[in-house]
């Protein structure tokens, strides 16, 4: 039997009912406004491989050229013994799936092999390198090849513990591979070959 409802509840049921009504279109509305572009580097991962997420922002000065990227990367790196390095700069100087891969010599006969590191797999043993002695690493030389997007440059480091030591205790070969996007310069590869007895620099 249909009942009749109290004036006062009847005003009530009509406000909750406009409300919860106004409440679904301003929820509605909200969900179909378009969200902003993410902000990732031009890498696109094919063959099922996960991307890897998109680094840090970089500073545009450390970007905006060649000079500018290999610079910051030399830098990045150089300090005292135990200082911090600036890690997150150091990220934002790399393309997602970036790899870093210096070659080794077990022992002297051996065959050479490669270790193949991420950008934060670099980071945690630099730490640790970091802490026990003062390292600072600088161009000597460079060489540039350029197809279009692509860059190689093959760049002759000397390695140092102190700024101003007079002799490096390390030389070697910095093979990089870099990207150009059209708005700033990305590090895809970093491959290195430290100098030896059997692969002297050449004069």
């Amino acid at each position: 039997m249909p009942m009749t409802p109290h004036p006062a509840l009847a005003s009530l049921c009509r406000g909750t009912l406009a409300a919860a009504a106004l409440a679904l279109v301003t929820v509605s509305a909200w969900a179909q406004q378009p969200s902003p572009p993410p902000q990732v580097p031009p890498v696109e991962m094919r063959e099922g491989r996960v991307a890897a997420p998109a680094p840090p922002a970089a500073a545009p000065g450390d970007v905006r050229s060649l000079d500018a990227i290999i610079g910051a990367l030399y830098d990045v790196i150089s300090g005292p013994v135990g200082a911090p390095r600036d890690w997150d700069r150091f990220r934002s100087l790399f393309a997602p799936g970036a790899r870093l891969m210096p070659i080794v010599q077990p022992r002297p006969g051996e065959p050479a092999q490669v270790r193949v590191l991420s950008p934060d797999d670099y980071v945690g043993r630099a730490n640790r390198t970091f802490e026990q002695s003062g390292f600072y690493e600088r161009e000597v030389k460079r060489d540039v090849l350029t197809f279009g997007g692509l860059t190689h440059v093959w760049s002759t480091y000397e390695a140092r513990h102190a700024r101003d030591e007079e002799t490096p205790f390390m030389r070697g070969v910095n093979s990089l591979q870099l990207l150009h996007d059209g708005t700033r310069w990305w590090i895809t590869t970093v491959m290195w070959q430290p100098e030896t007895p059997a692969f002297p620099l050449p004069k």
